[in-house]
């Protein structure tokens, strides 16, 4: 009771007050790290309505879900204060929060959400950045002001029972294990289904996406498949998640859209390694947001920056802006810390510290394609530790899920490929530093793929300590400044390559990799103004090959 006593009283004082002065100066100053964003802090009433007072009952198998929405709905209709979920197993369907109400899970307690289908009614939301029908997520917050969820419990969202998952993905027990859960197994026995509509889904093209005419009945048909997210708030107001497990999400697990004023702190994200969908916290078009000292364990992208999707993501032009992420491990996940790749409303000022990526397939991954448009830009990266990266320790790519042209041949230039115009479907890459980085393993240490029409470009990189098998990859960049980058290559291969790019700065490249390749490979007709100073690549080193039409003046070389 004592501790429960003094974290509501450190909960009702957590609000950040920012004094008039302090936050107009600062909404005109340039952010920077002397300049960072403020995210306000919600602040809760210390009443307390313990959900066992409203009925529930934690013995895995009442299905409580009356039970605590009426304990929710009662605390905001009085004010606000502490909706208590105290040790337990506690089977639940969907739970809607309200304002002023901070939802704590005590150490024991356990929020296992039921594998009923039937209890997740069709609505009308957002998923992978367009409007779409899914199934309610089971726990939301539409229009929500001042509210939390926090504590050192488990919420559990049974993902594995609406997941399809194949054989290749499982050890023979676990495959035996679920067949025998029920569904139904693919004709070629490779793929199990947790039901007939989810099968059906899987076959139907852009199923639940919102098509014209359509409302939820329409996709009756297909539900099982339209998998929610864990949890998502939509246009909300200062939210505060914290110290509390978020794990088995039946896709996305953390999804905040729209929101302003976020703070993500302490919370551990588990998924296991083939969830597909199974992102850790994607956090899109929201504004003023901090998610720190929490750790990721996931299937798909870690800590994720979108924007919504295409002309949808476009039209609504929200960017996700003023963002801290910091003091945060991410593990198993397909990028440590990702923007993209929905990202067409735009991304900005976003600080990232202090992170360390363990086994993820790639570090920092930055996304998109030609059709989404959205302008990123001021990202800023410090202070970085990797280890035993599966892909790039650094990728940016503009052709993501999409065909990239072909390689340049050696010494002929590939057939030329029509440019399409620069319009508002182009997206952009700019502006980026990224500082104090060390990677321990990766199949490549840097990844830059531009588009022909619009580069990546203005991107600065100081202080790089990378072992990998390959080192640096450009093509179609711009402005590129590396300070300070040292490499440990294994493949013999060139350690830096470079197509049809332009204006890159080297000063300060040591390498240490396996003799006879040259330090850089120079390919395509565009390559030009590329310089390199203070380079040490040890003894009998060639200095550069030239290929595919690109001009031996494109190099300069000072060792």
């Amino acid at each position: 009771m004592k501790q429960l006593l003094a974290l509501r009283k450190a909960l009702a004082g957590a609000a950040l007050v920012l004094l008039p002065g302090i936050a107009a100066a600062q909404a005109s100053a340039p952010y920077s790290w002397a300049n960072l964003p403020q995210v306000q802090q919600p602040s809760f009433r210390a009443d307390t309505f313990n959900i066992s007072t409203f009925g529930a009952l934690p013995d895995g198998h009442t299905l409580n879900t009356a039970s605590i929405n009426r304990a929710i709905a009662a605390c905001s209709s009085k004010g606000g204060g502490v909706v208590l979920v105290p040790g337990g197993l506690w089977l639940t369907g969907p739970i809607e929060l309200k304002s002023n109400v901070n939802l704590h899970l005590m150490r024991a307690a356990v929020l296992q959400f039921t594998a009923d289908f039937d209890q997740y009614p069709l609505v009308l939301g957002s998923y992978e950045g367009l409007p779409a029908y899914r199934n309610q997520s089971p726990l939301s917050g539409t229009n929500l002001d001042n509210v939390a969820i926090t504590g050192r419990g488990i919420v559990d969202g049974n993902g594995d029972a609406w997941r399809m998952v194949g054989r290749d993905r499982l050890t023979e027990n676990e495959w035996k294990k679920k067949v025998a859960s029920g569904g139904l197994v693919s004709d070629d026995g490779r793929m199990w289904y947790p039901s007939v509509k989810t099968k059906l889904g899987s076959q139907t093209p852009n199923a639940g996406n919102l098509a014209p005419g359509k409302t939820a009945p329409d996709y009756a048909a297909i539900k099982d498949y339209l998998r929610p997210n864990l949890l998502v708030f939509n246009n909300c107001r200062k939210v505060l998640l914290e110290g509390v497990t978020f794990q088995n999400s039946p896709a996305w697990c953390l999804h905040p859209l729209l929101c302003q004023d976020l703070t993500v702190r302490n919370v551990l994200v588990r998924n296991p390694d083939y969830a597909q969908n199974g992102d850790g916290i994607d956090v899109e078009s929201c504004r003023n947001v901090l998610v720190e000292g929490s750790t990721f364990d996931v299937g798909d992208d870690g800590i994720c920056i979108k924007s919504g999707k295409d002309a949808e993501g476009r039209k609504r032009g929200v960017p996700t802006e003023n963002v801290i992420v910091r003091r945060n491990v991410v593990y198993h996940s397909h990028g440590g810390f990702v923007i993209g790749s929905e990202m067409s409303g735009g991304a900005r000022n976003i600080f990232v510290e202090d992170c360390s990526f363990m086994g993820s397939d790639n570090g920092l991954r930055f996304k998109t394609a030609r059709g989404r448009g959205g302008l990123v830009e001021n990202i800023f990266v410090r202070n970085i530790a990797m280890k035993d990266i599966v892909h790039d320790a650094i990728l940016f790519d503009m052709y993501y899920f999409t065909k990239p042209p072909a390689k340049l041949a050696d010494g002929q230039p590939a057939a030329p490929e029509p440019t399409p115009a620069v319009t508002e479907a182009t997206p952009q890459f700019r502006n980026f530093t990224l500082s104090h980085i060390v990677c321990d393993g990766a199949e490549r240490g840097i990844f830059m793929r531009g588009l022909p029409e619009m580069n990546v470009r203005q991107i600065r990189l100081d202080d790089l300590t990378l072992r990998a098998n390959k080192g640096v990859e450009m093509t179609e960049a711009q402005d590129i400044q590396l300070t300070n980058l040292h490499l440990q290559t294994l493949a013999a291969a060139p350690i830096v390559s470079v197509e049809n790019s332009h204006g890159l700065r080297f000063e300060g490249l040591t390498v240490a990799a396996p003799t006879g390749q040259p330090l850089f490979s120079v390919s395509g007709p565009r390559a030009a103004d590329i310089s390199v100073a203070k380079a040490e690549a040890g003894p009998g080193r060639p200095a550069a090959e030239f290929k595919a039409g690109a001009s031996a003046k494109a190099l300069k070389v000072k060792r």
